[in-house]
């Protein structure tokens, strides 16, 4: 899971209601009875499409470091004190949740003896806790000097799309969902993960099908797609880390309430109040 950067404390700016949008209804044909087939997520990019993708990776960064340069991040280590130990690289790994143990266990297969290496086994006593016992006192810096190798970043990027991305366009698309609708599965995958605790993206999702179909079960998009906010935002506040709701409320709404599915550029939001512009 992400994080915020050290620019911010979780305090002051955590890494993590709903009114029937008129407008996007309208867009969506909801307000007309109308319902878009599932086929049409086909019709346009979804948001494994580059563009697209790279697009899916400055919103992120917006939330988690208050930057769109994303790729800056690869370098990023601090621990937030959310109970998750360190939290390092683009998508947040954390040493307390195993998706670093899997990243520095990938980049050791790929480079062996690499700088990161020796910390495995402390990693792998260190999981499921927010203990750095055999990680200080050089761990933070040791990643900082492997983010600069190519290859690690590479395991960066792979690693973010095995476990985080490729999930959730898959499941968006299998529920009919086009590139806004996907995006909004990856950024519940970030945050959340998705084991099986009641603030899961399974779970967020499931609890979102309570109140509305996706596409490809014969409803209407954006009605499904607020549901989905909605239970997002509800499984946000359940943790006091991540109870600032702006990248849904001012982010993800926002493309939202404009009928703007296809994820289209130009795109203005706001996250924790700072504006953002892509053209």
């Amino acid at each position: 899971m992400v994080h915020p950067d050290s620019e911010t404390t979780a305090s002051a700016r955590p890494s993590r209601r709903t009114v029937v949008a008129v407008l996007g209804a309208v867009a969506s044909g909801a307000l007309l009875g109308v319902q878009r087939p599932a086929a049409a997520s086909a019709a346009a990019p979804g948001l494994d499409d580059p563009a697209k993708k790279e697009i899916a990776m400055r919103l992120v960064s917006s939330a988690e470091n208050s930057s769109l340069d994303w790729k800056a991040q690869y370098k990023y280590i601090e621990d937030i004190g959310d109970g998750r130990g360190y939290t390092a690289g683009i998508i947040g790994f954390c040493s307390g949740t195993g998706d670093m143990l899997d990243l520095v266990q990938l980049y050791a297969d790929r480079k062996p003896g690499n700088v990161l290496a020796r910390y495995l086994p402390a990693l792998r006593d260190v999981d499921g806790t927010d203990s750095h016992q055999g990680l200080d006192p050089n761990f933070p810096k040791d990643w900082r000097k492997a983010a600069q190798d190519t290859v690690f970043q590479q395991c960066q990027n792979d690693e973010r799309d095995r476990v985080y991305f490729d999930p959730a366009v898959s499941r968006g698309r299998s529920d009919g969902l086009h590139a806004l609708g996907q995006f909004c599965y990856y950024d519940a995958i970030v945050m959340h993960g998705d084991g099986g605790d009641p603030t899961s993206f399974s779970s967020i999702r499931k609890r979102a099908l309570r109140s509305a179909r996706p596409p490809a079960q014969g409803g209407d998009e954006t009605a499904y797609l607020n549901a989905f906010l909605d239970a997002r935002v509800w499984a946000m506040k359940q943790e006091e880390a991540h109870s600032d709701t702006s990248r849904v409320d001012t982010e993800q709404r926002v493309f939202l309430r404009k009928g703007n599915l296809d994820l289209n550029t130009p795109l203005d939001w706001k996250v924790y109040g700072d504006p953002y512009h892509i053209g």
